[in-house]
C-alpha cells in the first residue's frame, strides 16, 4: 500500500470540523485504498455494493449502537437505498463516532441526497495522483501524463486502451445511470469524449449541441452530471466587470491526463502534448491545495490569457501560468492582467525541478517554481 499522507491529513482535518468526511472522487482514483490506510485497528469498513450491507443498515440506530470501532467507512455509499438517512442518524445520534463516506459524486447528486447534511460533513475531493506524490508511486512525470493519475493505470507497465474504454462504460452504468437516471449511454459517452477532446479549451453549449446532434438542455444536464461526479472541471472566467474581459464563457478540463491522451490518440506524447497535459496537472494541484477557492482563468477579447487565477480576497489575486518550457513564457498577457489587478503573487509553474527563483519581467516579479510552491 502506497502511503498518501497529504490525503490522510485532509480527512483528519475534515473530522476535526464535522463528524462526517465525504471522500469524493472518480472511480478507481484510490478512495478505497485510502480509506483502508487509516488503520485496520480503528475502522469498520463496509462495501455498500454488497446487498448484505444494505440489510445490516436497515435500522441505522441499532447498527451504530453496536459499532465497536471509532471510525465507520461507507465505501460507495450512493449504492444504498437511503444514504442520507444513514449518515444523518450516525452524525446526530452518535456524535463521538467518525464517519468516512466515499462516492463518485458530491452530496448534490440525484434524488438520493435530497438532504445534503448541512453542518454535519466536510468534503475532500480526491484528485488523480498529484505532482508531489510521484516519488512515492515511483513513476516519472511522462508516465503520469500519458497513463494518467488513477493508480491502476499509472502503475501499469504499458498503457492499456482496454482500461480506459472499460472505465468509460462502467462510469455510466455504475454512477451516471444510477444517480441521474440517464438512459442513453452512447449519447452520454459521446458528450464525455467530446469534452475530453476539448479539454483545456473554451466551452460553448450551443456549439457542442450542434456538433453532437443533441439539444441544448441535454448538454446542460449532462455537463452538470459530469461536474458533480468530478469527471470534468468547469473553470469559469475571473473578471472585475471590465468591458474587454471574457465574463461568461468557461473552460473545460477533463479529470485525468490519461483519458485526455487516450481520447485524443496521443501515444507517444509529443512536446506540445506535454504542455497541454501539464496544465491539467497544475490544475489538480490547485484543486487539492486550495479546496475552498475554485480556480478561475482570465482572458480578454484580444485573446490574452492567464491560465489560472486564485482569488484569495478582493485585493489579493494570484496569477498562475503553466509552461512545460519556462523559456517559452511571454509576459504580455500577465502585464495586462496586472494593470487591472495589481495586487497578488505571480507564478510561472514548470516541471523543471530547479530550485525556485524569482525573475523580473519589466516591473513584474514572477516566481518560477514547480507546483510544490503553490501553497496558501
Amino acid at each position: 500500500m502506497i502511503a498518501r499522507p497529504f490525503w490522510q491529513q485532509r480527512i483528519e482535518e475534515a473530522w476535526r470540523e464535522a463528524p462526517i468526511a465525504w471522500l469524493a472522487g472518480v472511480r478507481r482514483s484510490g478512495k478505497t485504498v485510502l480509506a483502508e490506510s487509516l488503520g485496520a485497528d480503528r475502522i469498520l469498513y463496509l462495501n455498500c455494493d454488497l446487498p448484505s450491507v444494505g440489510e445490516m443498515l436497515r435500522d441505522p440506530q441499532v447498527f451504530f449502537r453496536n459499532c465497536a470501532e471509532p471510525v465507520v467507512v461507507f465505501d460507495e455509499i450512493h449504492q444504498l437505498a437511503d444514504p442520507a438517512r444513514v449518515l444523518k442518524i450516525g452524525a446526530d445520534a452518535f456524535p463521538k463516532l467518525r464517519i468516512l463516506a466515499t462516492g463518485s459524486s458530491t452530496l448534490a447528486a440525484g434524488r438520493k441526497f435530497s438532504d445534503t447534511l448541512a453542518g454535519r460533513k466536510r468534503q475532500v475531493h480526491l484528485t488523480p495522483v498529484l505532482w508531489d506524490e510521484l516519488p512515492a508511486f515511483g513513476v516519472t512525470l511522462q508516465q503520469r501524463l500519458l497513463h494518467g493519475g488513477l493508480p491502476p493505470a499509472l502503475l501499469a507497465t504499458a498503457k492499456r486502451p482496454g482500461f480506459y474504454r472499460e472505465w468509460l462504460d462502467s462510469f455510466f452504468a455504475r454512477d451516471i445511470q444510477r444517480l441521474f437516471g440517464f438512459r442513453d449511454m452512447n449519447r452520454f459517452n459521446a458528450l464525455l469524449e467530446y469534452m475530453l477532446r476539448l479539454s483545456g479549451g473554451q466551452f460553448e453549449a450551443s456549439k457542442t449541441a450542434s456538433a453532437l446532434g443533441i439539444t441544448r438542455p441535454t448538454v446542460d444536464s449532462h455537463l452538470r452530471a459530469l461536474e458533480i461526479t468530478h469527471a470534468v472541471t468547469v473553470v469559469r472566467p475571473f473578471h472585475g466587470g471590465g468591458q474587454n474581459e471574457i465574463i461568461r464563457q468557461p473552460k473545460i478540463y477533463g479529470f485525468d491526463t490519461g483519458f485526455v491522451s487516450f481520447v485524443r490518440g496521443w501515444d507517444p506524447l509529443r512536446t506540445d502534448d506535454c504542455g497541454n497535459l501539464w496544465e491539467h496537472v497544475v490544475l489538480e494541484h490547485l484543486q487539492a491545495r486550495f479546496p475552498d477557492i475554485p480556480p478561475r482563468y482570465w482572458r480578454d477579447k484580444a485573446g490574452r490569457e492567464v491560465d489560472f487565477v486564485i482569488a484569495h480576497r478582493r485585493e489579493q489575486v494570484d496569477a498562475v501560468e503553466c509552461k512545460w518550457n519556462p523559456d517559452a513564457f511571454d509576459s504580455a498577457a500577465l502585464r495586462i492582467f496586472r494593470s487591472h489587478y495589481p495586487h497578488g503573487r505571480n507564478f510561472l509553474v514548470t516541471p523543471s525541478g530547479d530550485i525556485p527563483y524569482t525573475k523580473r519581467f519589466g516591473e513584474l516579479e514572477v516566481r518560477i517554481c514547480t507546483p510544490t510552491e503553490l501553497v496558501p
